[in-house]
């Protein structure tokens, strides 16, 4: 198939052209935001173009007349939609920035694939949405109150999607995704690089926080499932959670990274942020139905991005 990637040297994007190419035509647009360190997205789209043969194009989801060029150029059986603005408690500080680039820019991309008679899109969602419901959530309860505009801009992504003219979609609820060449302002990467600087790392609601941590294999492995769904079904809308499908407690996740680096955090404990949720916790059984086995526990998942960050870094 021929599968184009919004958002392709981000985090997620840059690891799922990389699987994705063995067996498909991959290719990808991303605006290269400087939402984070430019440097770290030209550094996976150089991977991706010397290492894989993949092109991303610059292009942003907002230059509407260009996207339908692009695609009309490209021709996708199928288009990843995983571009977005990331970062639930930035969000609170620039609003806007999430309204355009997640909310318009979706729709951009939508009117682009009704014109092109593009009939099959996958696209990033959030845990975000489901904030409040009783855990562990599930995709069939109707969606949470979404605490910052970032989670409100993924519950408008998802009925975008359903409302849409498009032949069949597949949503998909991420659970807090780590892993090697992660967003610098994610935990995982915060907390290591303070702990290498011997900065303090801030623990919120003084450290008792629980996420469902899913390493960015497992949600390749996910999306690859649900590509195959899409491709060999029509006229489907459908939701998916990707999670591990555990609870971790924060100062355990710390743990894993003092052990990993040999250093002890500087550990600063501050209120609960208002963007942010105690705890998330995902079921996975309907995903798990076609397939789906997450297999990277957080141990190993908090070493290979300690190694990782190491090599690139250049820490000793």
């Amino acid at each position: 198939m021929k599968i184009v990637i919004t958002g392709c040297a981000g985090f997620i994007g840059f690891h799922l052209a990389q699987k994705l190419r063995k067996n498909h035509r991959v290719s990808g647009l991303d605006n290269f935001n400087s939402y984070y360190d430019v440097k770290l997205k030209r550094d996976r789209e150089k991977i991706l173009k010397h290492s894989c043969g993949i092109h991303v194009e610059h292009l942003d989801l907002l230059w509407k007349n260009d996207l339908i060029k692009h695609l009309a150029k490209c021709q996708p059986d199928v288009v990843i939609h995983l571009a977005a603005m990331a970062g639930v408690r930035h969000s609170m500080d620039d609003p806007t920035s999430y309204i355009e680039n997640n909310i318009v820019g979706t729709h951009n991309l939508i009117e682009a694939c009704d014109l092109l008679n593009i009939e099959k899109v996958v696209y990033a969602s959030t845990s975000c949405v489901m904030a409040g419901n009783t855990l562990p959530w599930k995709e069939d309860e109707k969606l949470g109150v979404a605490k910052n505009p970032y989670g409100y801009s993924k519950a408008t992504n998802e009925a975008q999607f359903i409302s849409s003219k498009i032949d069949s979609t597949i949503g998909l609820r991420f659970f807090t995704v780590y892993g090697p060449w992660g967003r610098p302002d994610m935990a995982l990467f915060d907390f290591t690089k303070s702990i290498v600087e011997e900065k303090p790392i801030k623990l919120f609601n003084d450290g008792d926080m629980v996420r469902d941590f899913t390493y960015v294999d497992d949600i390749v492995q996910g999306i690859e499932i649900v590509i195959d769904r899409i491709n060999e079904n029509s006229d489907i809308n459908e939701i998916y959670n990707i999670g591990y499908g555990q609870q971790v407690q924060l100062m355990d996740f710390v743990d894993h990274i003092e052990k990993n680096l040999d250093r002890k955090a500087i550990k600063q404990f501050v209120p609960m942020h208002p963007a942010d949720t105690h705890k998330t916790w995902s079921d996975t059984s309907k995903l798990k139905k076609l397939g789906y086995s997450p297999k990277t526990p957080i141990g190993k998942g908090v070493y290979e991005f300690v190694k990782w960050y190491k090599d690139y870094y250049h820490v000793n």
